[in-house]
């Protein structure tokens, strides 16, 4: 009976690790769709560090992030905790579909406007070499990035739901940025 309590012991304190972990510093995201091509393709897995949602910091220019698409609710612990795949495997969930990969393009105070089928960015032309292909969305618009936000959109500019429909992201529905995968080739 010891030896059985010892096991389940180990066993009940691995899974509070592996969630602590995944809720906190490090989670695996599946890329759905082409918003993200050439960079990233459909149904790839990417490994997101948390580390800037659980300490609210600002992600960098350029930067993948998984990001909380409904961005019109608040964020909780509670969403974070049952957005974990361990979780969702438990509760017989599907993957969550709210959860987009993008790219950061603006951070506040950021000036952007979209003309000649490019982004400018406080007066300057973007370099973008990741994009696919030429932007087809032109705006009159001049957006300003709010405090606590930022802007996001995908590589595949012409076949993505970002931050041009979605609106500015907070920076709490930034799940993560991703991380260089230890297992690829390159």
């Amino acid at each position: 009976m010891k030896e059985i309590f010892g096991w389940v012991r180990s066993i009940g304190f691995a899974i509070v690790l592996a969630l602590a972990l995944g809720i906190f510093v490090f989670q695996p995201y599946k890329v759905d769709g082409q918003s993200m091509s050439p960079t990233l393709q459909d149904e790839q897995r990417v490994f997101v560090s948390k580390l800037s949602h659980t300490f609210s910091y600002l992600p960098e220019y350029g930067d993948i992030v998984v990001i909380d698409s409904r961005v019109k609710r608040d964020r909780t612990l509670m969403d974070d905790m049952t957005g974990h795949p361990l979780v969702r495997m438990v509760l017989g969930q599907k993957e969550d579909k709210s959860m987009y990969i993008k790219r950061v393009i603006g951070k506040p105070g950021d000036v952007l406007e979209f003309k000649d089928h490019q982004v400018f960015r406080n007066g300057v032309a973007l370099e973008e070499p990741y994009i696919k292909e030429k932007m087809e969305y032109v705006s009159d618009e001049i957006l300003t990035v709010p405090d606590n936000h930022v802007f996001v959109m995908g590589d595949n500019r012409n076949d993505s739901t970002d931050s041009r429909e979605l609106g500015f992201i907070p920076l709490e529905h930034i799940m993560g940025s991703m991380i260089e995968n230890p297992f690829s080739s390159k």
